[in-house]
């Protein structure tokens, strides 16, 4: 059983403790990742509401579920498709001017496949 994890009675795998987890991540880390730039202010009120979010998890994880079939949307989608409507588009300038590199009028992404 891997660390942090119990049998519950009904004999579902559960977290022992999600607050531990705050501990562990790194919110300024994360925001790097997420290419977003934080302040001193930002990271510090966002690392003082992790445990709150954490702790919600695990009670929203605790809930007794036996018994619930899986969704994957809580309601029957029906009519979901529509007919294709050209729209406002976003400005092609300002839109590559947000980007972290870009080469002409296209973004550069660093690359994720050898050539074969």
């Amino acid at each position: 059983m891997p660390e942090g994890f119990s049998i519950c009675s009904h004999g579902q795998a559960r977290y022992l403790s999600l607050r531990a987890m705050s501990d562990q991540i790194d919110i300024s880390r994360v925001a790097r990742l997420a290419r977003i730039s934080l302040s001193a202010s930002e990271l510090a009120e966002y690392e003082a509401q992790l445990p709150a979010i954490i702790d919600h998890a695990a009670r929203v994880q605790a809930l007794p579920t036996e018994g619930v079939e899986p969704t994957s949307h809580p309601l029957p989608l029906a009519n979901v498709y529509r007919p294709d409507e050209v729209g406002e588009c976003l400005d092609r300038e300002e839109v590559l001017s947000q980007a972290p590199e870009r080469q002409d009028d296209q973004f550069v992404v660093p690359r994720i496949m050898d050539e074969a």
